[in-house]
Order: structure tokens, then C-alpha cells, then sequence
């Protein structure tokens, strides 16, 4: 099969100065969605959401970003990473303040949706410069892109509840983190690029060939995140009787682990290419869980949880650089099909997982990521090949 044209409109190769601005990027994303976490109870007590209207309110952020993933490539080819990128980020940025001030339900619902829509097409687009950077260089870079997510989310989410426990109220926690992106936006804007892809191709197509493996890897990887996020407190302290003022950090665990990986994945994956750092970690994610769910002990869930962490650090980064290396599709496309493809999983996984915790047991549920991530091992070598 002969290789998708990927020749851009602008003829300047990137470098430093763009390798840093997609950080900076990577950085917002990461903050602005973690950000919000802490300001969910505020929200729900103003708006007097019960459990279940929250839940279904939460929905439009996640129903906003995966409408606008797939479009999102698109949009890169059409008008360039930069315009995309920086029309996302001013949405987000507005979006921010505004979830502290919309006055009901249906205005919150909104901007609920666009700010989810706005992170989606920041997700997909950011991805995009990162594959195009990371292809310039001639190195592997995207596990450090992606660890400047996690870097991100660690600031936001510690940031706004470090405000809010020095006594700020909620808008001036997120209106402060807002103002903060819209400064690190300006500052990136000069390394954006100024192209994303082939415009001459639909904005839309559904994914095929190796791209569809590529997704189904990062389906798995984003679903066993989002079962740590969603279930391993609860597993700790209903399964594991552990004190539930301290299962939370099941999560912390994880968060740790994942973080450090991937600043420093670059080099591992380097040290040891693409397709032992997927079989490795996807083994060693999978015997996390394992740990978790066959030692009785709070500890060794604790331990289970970083060892999840440590092995799915590097998977997705390298998922995406295979994306970008595939020809079945033009790179934009296949990274808005992956980037789509992950998040349904972290998505949709943790309540699939609820349901069959509620079927058999929360220990069986979380035994059938065992198998899933088992599956990634032995499908590596093919999801990374050239």
C-alpha cells in the first residue's frame, strides 16, 4: 500500500519552539478538565442536583467531546493547528468561569457541552502537532506530550482545591486557572502550527485498517484508567475495608506512577522501541489489577493501583505515535478516530464495569481488565509495527 501524502501547506519543519508550545497545550488540557473536578460538589449544591440529575448533567461533557473528536481532524486540515487550537482554548477559557455562573440547569447543561466539545477538539488537534513534531524530530517525544497532560491535571485539580481550602470561592479558584491557560495560550501561539493536514480530504471518515487496532488498544488502555479513576477507591474501601477518608489514594497511586512514566517514557521507548514498551506495560498493567484483586490487603491494592499506572504509562503515547506512522489514513483522520475510540472507553468502560460489578462482583469486574489488557500484550506487535 503506498504512503499517505503528508506533505504540509506550510513548508517550515517544526522544532524546539513548536515541541514546546504543544507542551504548553498538553498542559491546558490536562489542567482545565482536572480543574473542574474539585468544583463538582459546589455545582451540584447551587444547582440542588440530586445523584442522579448530576450524573446525567456530567453526561454532556463527555457526549460534547466525543460529538466534536472526530470532527476535530478535520477542522486541523481545513484551518491549521493554530487557528484550531487557539479558538478551542478561548472556549475553554470561557468555559471555565462560566460553570460557576450559569443560573439553571439547561445554561450548566450547555456549558457543560461546549466546554466537553472544546476539550475534545483540543485533545484530537493538540495530538495532531504532536505526531507532526514528534515526526520532525526523528525521536520519540509523545510520551512526554502526553506526561504534561498528567503534569497539568496534577495543577489544576491540586491548584483550585488548594484555593478553595485557603478560602477562595469557587469562581475565583477556576476564573484564576482560567486567566493562567489564557496566558500559557498567548505564550504557545507562536509554536502552533499553521497547518494539520490535508484539506482536501473529508472531514470525516470511519476508521479502518491498522487505525481500528490502534483505537481498540487505546479503547483498553483508556478503559483500565477510567476504572482506577471511577472504581479503585470504592474497590478499596467495600472490597478491602479500608478507611474511606484514605482510599482515595488508590488513585493518587496511579496518578504518580502514570506521571513519572511518561516523563520519562521518551527515553524508554527509545531505549527499548515501541512494541516492548507496549507488551511490556500492557503485562505489567494487567498483573497491577491482579495484585489488586487476588492479595486481601489494602496495601497490595495500593501497590496493585501504582503498578496499573506504571505499566499503562506509555501505551497510549505510543499508540498515537503509531497513528501517526500508519498509512490506511491520512494522520489527522486516524488521530481524531484513535483520540474518539480511547475516550468512548473512559467513558463508557467505567459504567459497563458497574454493571457487571453489579451482575457478579466489583473484584470480577475489574478480573476482566486482566484479560482485556492480556489481549493488548499479544496483539502489540502488529498495533506497533511500521
Amino acid at each position: 500500500m503506498t504512503a499517505v501524502p503528508s506533505v504540509p501547506s506550510d513548508p517550515a519543519m517544526p522544532g524546539r519552539r513548536e515541541a514546546v508550545a504543544t507542551r504548553i497545550v498538553f498542559f491546558i488540557a490536562g489542567c482545565a478538565v482536572s480543574a473542574w473536578a474539585p468544583l463538582i460538589p459546589f455545582a451540584k449544591r447551587r444547582l440542588l442536583l440530586d445523584d442522579g440529575q448530576l450524573g446525567l448533567m456530567l453526561l454532556c461533557l463527555g457526549v460534547g467531546s466525543v460529538l466534536m473528536m472526530p470532527l476535530a481532524g478535520g477542522l486541523a486540515a481545513r484551518f491549521g493547528c493554530r487557528r484550531t487550537l487557539l479558538v478551542a482554548g478561548a472556549a475553554l477559557c470561557v468555559c471555565m468561569p462560566a460553570l460557576m455562573l450559569a443560573p439553571g440547569v439547561p445554561a450548566m447543561a450547555l456549558v457543560l457541552a461546549v466546554f466537553g466539545a472544546s476539550l475534545g477538539v483540543l485533545d484530537v488537534v493538540v495530538n495532531v502537532q504532536a505526531v507532526i513534531v514528534e515526526r520532525a524530530s526523528g525521536r520519540a517525544m509523545m510520551s512526554g506530550f502526553h506526561g504534561m497532560y498528567s503534569v497539568g491535571g496534577i495543577a489544576g485539580a491540586g491548584g483550585v482545591a488548594a484555593a478553595l481550602a485557603l478560602g477562595a470561592s469557587p469562581l475565583l479558584a477556576i476564573g484564576t486557572t482560567a486567566i493562567i491557560a489564557s496566558l500559557l495560550l498567548a505564550v504557545s501561539r507562536g509554536g502552533l502550527l499553521t497547518y494539520g493536514g490535508e484539506a482536501d480530504h473529508p472531514a470525516f471518515v470511519l476508521p479502518r485498517g491498522r487505525v481500528l487496532l490502534i483505537g481498540a488498544v487505546c479503547f483498553a488502555m483508556f478503559l483500565s484508567e477510567g476504572a482506577v479513576l471511577d472504581w479503585s477507591a470504592v474497590f478499596l474501601s467495600s472490597v478491602r475495608n479500608a478507611d474511606p477518608a484514605t482510599a482515595g489514594f488508590g488513585y493518587v497511586a496511579f496518578a504518580v506512577t502514570m506521571t513519572l512514566g511518561r516523563l520519562t517514557g521518551d527515553r524508554i521507548v527509545q531505549a527499548l522501541g515501541a512494541f516492548r514498551v507496549v507488551l511490556g506495560g500492557a503485562l505489567i498493567a494487567a498483573a497491577g489489577f491482579a495484585v489488586a484483586i487476588l492479595v486481601p490487603s489494602p496495601l497490595a491494592g495500593l501497590a496493585g493501583f501504582a503498578l496499573v499506572g506504571a505499566g499503562a504509562a506509555n501505551v497510549v503515547p505510543v499508540m498515537f505515535s503509531a497513528a501517526g506512522r500508519q498509512h490506511a489514513m491520512p494522520t489527522h483522520l486516524a488521530v481524531a478516530a484513535v483520540t474518539t475510540m480511547g475516550y468512548a472507553g473512559i467513558l463508557l468502560g467505567p459504567a459497563a464495569l458497574g454493571f457487571i460489578a453489579r451482575l457478579a462482583s466489583l473484584s470480577a469486574a475489574l478480573g476482566l481488565l486482566v484479560v482485556l489488557l492480556v489481549a493488548v500484550a499479544l496483539v502489540a506487535r502488529l498495533a506497533t509495527r511500521d
